[in-house]
């Protein structure tokens, strides 16, 4: 049963991964046109990531020129100027809004996005959607850290989270953490996410897909698999179990031998009693 649900923010709850493609290529274009549309492409292989990541690789990779501390700040300033204002005014992912008023007592809703912290956080409460989320994440922090937080904090098992991403790093993340994946599909992404066993367009069947995955995951599981793969469990109780059942498998071992010797006894006996009454008989 699903218990918690992520999304990504930029192309899964706002419509505004366009704008954030938009800014590449307007932050560059002007004194790198020739390298306008590389950058563009970059971003669009790697959307989902920090931003300040893309900078250093553009920088050293594509424009082949330095970046100090202080001008990669800059850029991110410059970044979030063309951006912020956009995306205050940007239309929801259709679906989004209705499934947030309808859902967020139903399921705990997280929010992990490449967005800088601090300006994903005013962009919510601006947009008044804060109230929806049990926390809010943005970068610094990675998506495949992110989860593995929740994991750990909250106690989900993995098959009861649900990533809701855009981007192939997102599908990395639930990959790396065994966690469910739903794309949400757009021309931006589908050459990327075109694969995905779980797909949707917008987030009006949202309910249904959730219901359709916990039904899919009630399936029959042994003890053992499922602390291996489906709960974070700490080591420290990995170990304690693995002591315990190696010597509950010694016992019944020796249990076993116990009977089995008993057993060969009493045969053992009643044959030397045929022959002695054998050779009475003689």
């Amino acid at each position: 049963m699903i218990k918690a649900v992520v999304f990504d923010f930029d192309g899964v709850i706002i419509e505004s991964a366009s704008i954030k493609t938009s800014a590449f290529r307007k932050l560059f274009e002007l004194e790198y046109p020739e390298k306008a549309d590389e950058i563009v492409s970059y971003h669009l292989k790697n959307m989902g990531i920090s931003r300040y990541i893309k900078f250093r690789f553009i920088c050293k990779s594509i424009l082949k020129i330095p970046l100090s501390e202080g001008q990669e700040k800059l850029l991110g300033e410059k970044f979030s100027e063309i951006v912020f204002d956009e995306i205050l005014k940007a239309p929801f992912v259709p679906g989004a809004l209705e499934f947030l008023n309808e859902n967020y007592r139903n399921f705990d809703l997280f929010v992990a996005s490449g967005t800088p912290f601090l300006e994903l956080l005013e962009i919510i409460k601006r947009r008044k959607l804060n109230h929806y989320f049990k926390e809010i994440y943005g970068s610094p922090e990675t998506k495949d850290g992110i989860i593995l937080e929740i994991l750990n904090k909250y106690g989900y098992a993995r098959s009861e989270m649900v990533f809701i991403g855009d981007a192939e790093s997102d599908r990395m993340a639930t990959q790396k953490n065994k966690i469910n994946f739903i794309a949400r599909i757009t021309e931006e992404n589908l050459s990327q996410l075109s694969d995905c066993g779980c797909k949707i367009n917008d987030l009006h069947n949202l309910p249904m897909v959730l219901d359709k995955i916990s039904k899919e995951k009630l399936q029959p599981i042994s003890m053992f698999r499922m602390m291996r793969t489906d709960h974070p469990v700490p080591n420290f109780i990995m170990r304690v179990i693995y002591v315990s059942f190696s010597i509950l498998v010694l016992l019944l071992y020796s249990i076993v031998v116990v009977i089995e010797y008993s057993h060969s006894g009493k045969v053992a006996r009643g044959l030397k009693k045929i022959r002695t009454e054998l050779a009475r008989q003689k």
